[in-house]
């Protein structure tokens, strides 16, 4: 299996970005591979897990805060950031990347953890989650979903991107980012969004993820969102369902409707706002989480 690490060069001096790299190997399907993490602050941890097409990058703005008082920890998925890459889009599965994050979680021992979630960090991160319950003692969600097959998904403009990222591989992923995005985003942003994939063989993870969205209830992986669905509906801990006002994909009447089904969930709309919230308001999050755990 061909891998592509991408050259550390590519890290230096990233905006808004001080942060030391960690790395740790995983075992089984994914022995062999190096895994990257940010390790920030003291306290009890709460786990970032970043989407498509971004990277621990995406939760810059913050780190910084939530670590004031909270150990914070934000993993780059195999195939993104700092971790290796693959080069074969057919060897990323979504079963292969929960398996990742719960090798984090037992590397680094996560216990009483609050995880937030988005994008693709949905899907993973609250399988996780309700596999793994006894790690979690709240849960944060923004702009995401289990992406279950059913009636309302996939969404029209779910398959319009899922077209487009079929079509086109080398995935333009600073266009993608300022696209989802109601901010301006400068071209040292751009730049750091970028980093991780200077060559079209390094995107391979990039472009797996929308291929790996079930879209029957035949397809790999749609049992398990299902499982998760409904497990969500008798979760028994703290919920923040958080959603921004202006995402074509994820709006915020999806994040009420999901808010209604998990008992006890808080929602909270972020104005303002695109897909990639924590890049339009991460600061704003950032207090809100910390309001939210008090």
């Amino acid at each position: 299996m061909g891998v592509y690490r991408t050259p550390d060069a590519r890290f230096d001096n990233l905006v808004g970005y001080p942060f030391a790299p960690i790395y740790f190997e995983p075992v089984g399907d994914l022995d062999g591979l190096r895994m990257h993490y940010l390790d920030e602050g003291e306290g009890k941890p709460i786990l970032l897990l970043h989407g498509e097409p971004t990277w621990s990058f995406l939760y810059r703005k913050m780190i910084p805060p939530l670590a004031q008082t909270n150990r914070v920890i934000a993993p780059d998925y195999v195939g993104f950031g700092r971790s290796d890459k693959p080069t074969d889009i057919s060897w990323y599965t979504y079963d292969r990347h929960v398996d990742s994050i719960v090798q984090l979680l037992e590397h680094l021992d996560l216990r009483d953890a609050t995880l937030v979630v988005q994008d693709w960090g949905g899907p993973i991160g609250l399988r996780v989650a309700v596999e793994h319950p006894e790690r979690f003692a709240n849960l944060v969600i923004l702009n995401t979903g289990v992406m279950r097959p059913g009636p309302s998904w996939p969404s029209p403009a779910f398959l319009q991107w899922r077209d487009f990222a079929e079509k086109n591989p080398d995935l333009p992923v600073g266009f993608i980012i300022q696209a989802s995005t109601v901010t301006d985003l400068p071209p040292e942003v751009i730049a750091g969004y970028e980093a991780p994939w200077p060559t079209a063989e390094s995107k391979a993870g990039v472009a797996s993820f929308p291929l790996l969205v079930p879209l029957s209830e035949d397809d790999p992986g749609a049992r398990e969102m299902v499982a998760t669905g409904d497990a969500l509906t008798g979760w028994g801990t703290p919920v923040l369902v958080a959603f921004s006002d202006s995402d074509p994909i994820f709006p915020q009447s999806a994040g009420e409707r999901m808010a209604g089904r998990i008992p006890g969930a808080r929602f909270h709309p972020i104005s303002g706002a695109s897909h990639f919230l924590q890049e339009d308001k991460g600061e704003e999050i950032a207090q809100v989480i910390a309001d939210f755990l008090g």
